[in-house]
């Protein structure tokens, strides 16, 4: 049988492993749970993808760089997948208001609607950085 320190040691990483695959279990799990077909037969990230694939033609490169800088805040482990949610959600926008461009306002309505309410925060102070004014899209924040 194994005694004193030894036996510590390996109970930490005992501990330490199973709380890891614990944490990698949960993201995992919340992926798994976008891409489960929804009523309509598509899942949020098929509709994501959807959005995207039909307004492609809409993004001015103006609109793709300043999307690029929005989500610059982002860890980069996680930006394509913050990129890939706000611009579905800004072509889901542009859908429905039919628009011929995808314009400075379309975006950052689109912007604001794809981010959580915990990081409005940082949403704000990322716009003000870029000068541009949030007071017409303050009942968005609510």
């Amino acid at each position: 049988m194994l005694s004193g320190w030894f036996t510590w040691f390996i109970l930490f990483w005992v501990f330490i492993l199973i709380s890891l695959m614990g944490i990698g279990g949960f993201f995992m799990f919340r992926k798994f749970l976008k891409r489960l077909p929804k009523e309509d037969g598509k899942s949020d990230m098929d509709w994501e993808e959807y959005f995207v694939e039909k307004t492609q033609k809409l993004w001015t490169p103006e609109q793709n760089s300043l999307l690029d800088e929005l989500v610059s805040p982002v860890p980069e482990l996680f930006r394509d997948v913050a990129r890939q949610k706000i611009a579905g959600k800004i072509g889901e926008l542009a859908l429905k208001e039919r628009v011929k461009k995808i314009d400075l306002d379309v975006v950052i309505r689109g912007y604001i609607l794809a981010t959580p309410k915990r990081d409005h925060k940082f949403l704000k102070k990322k716009l003000a950085q870029l000068n541009i004014d949030v007071t017409p899209y303050e009942h968005l924040f609510l």
